[in-house]
């Protein structure tokens, strides 16, 4: 069991793998949130965990909240309602997310998860403020899920190679881009159920990972900003000092630098009258 949890750790935060990282941390995030829930319950507790993490850790879609919950733009997309929720995320993330990482490399991944996950909330937040038959409802919806950031990697993978065939049980062999189609469909037409915010969010990480790779391949990799640029340093550019090619009395820097090394090697003793005249010479240039 140890050697498990060593294996299961050293994959999820030492593999450097994005695709371990992002499941990783949902597993967690789900696991711990369920333990607590447990044990608020055995408690008997007034607290109700679901509300809290709505009201504190999901995405508003009020523009009025948003202010003061400015920091779930990014924390809603690492907490899910229910196990079937984070069971199907992370499926979807693990047969997609191992397709784009085929093709694709670790900050590429990072940038289309995060910011699939914030594109698609800022999209659900826009579009349910923008259309009428969603303001009476409001103030008391919220968003909370990985499902954007998922469908940013669906949809980017789909579109990079949009041939690229899985199996499906029962149905065989599929291309991966009819998968995508589906997915967009059924987010679009559930946009009218009591989820739309959710489907929206999905529909705007869609966009996101299709925009990012229809980028990508026009030579633009938007993942970039990432990379870190190195610092300058500001070097002075100074002159060297121009040697002197001879002292007075005609005396050479070649002869100095053999006399100084004679007198390194053997002592100023073992220098000849003339090798003692010319080091006089020199030092008094």
């Amino acid at each position: 069991m140890n050697n498990t949890f060593k294996e299961l750790k050293f994959k999820i935060f030492r593999s450097g793998n994005p695709l371990f990282f992002y499941i990783g941390i949902n597993v967690i995030i789900f696991l711990i949130t369920a333990i607590i829930g447990v044990f608020i319950f055995l408690g008997n507790s007034a607290l109700n965990l679901d509300w809290f993490l709505r009201q504190y850790i999901g995405l508003p879609a009020s523009f009025t909240r948003l202010p003061e919950r400015f920091y779930t733009i990014f924390t809603y997309m690492f907490f899910h309602d229910g196990i079937f929720h984070i069971l199907f995320n992370m499926l979807g993330l693990y047969w997609f997310g191992s397709i784009f990482m085929n093709f694709l490399n670790n900050r590429q991944f990072h940038f289309v998860y995060l910011t699939g996950g914030i594109a698609g909330g800022l999209f659900a937040i826009l579009a349910l403020n923008i259309f009428p038959v969603f303001a009476s409802s409001l103030i008391a919806t919220t968003i909370i899920g990985a499902s954007a950031a998922v469908m940013a990697i669906i949809f980017a993978a789909a579109t990079l190679v949009p041939n690229y065939t899985i199996m499906l049980l029962f149905i065989g062999e599929v291309k991966i881009k009819w998968i995508a189609i589906i997915y967009f469909i059924l987010d679009f037409i559930a946009i009218g159920s009591v989820n739309a915010g959710g489907s929206l969010a999905h529909i705007g990480g869609a966009l996101l990972g299709f925009v990012f790779i229809k980028s990508l391949q026009n030579g633009n990799d938007w993942s970039k900003i990432f990379v870190r640029k190195p610092k300058l340093r500001v070097v002075k550019n100074e002159k060297p000092p121009v040697k002197k090619s001879e002292f007075k009395g005609g005396v050479s820097q070649q002869e100095i630098d053999e006399i100084l090394d004679k007198i390194s090697t053997s002592g100023y003793d073992k220098l000849t009258a003339s090798e003692k005249e010319k080091l006089f010479k020199a030092s008094k240039d």
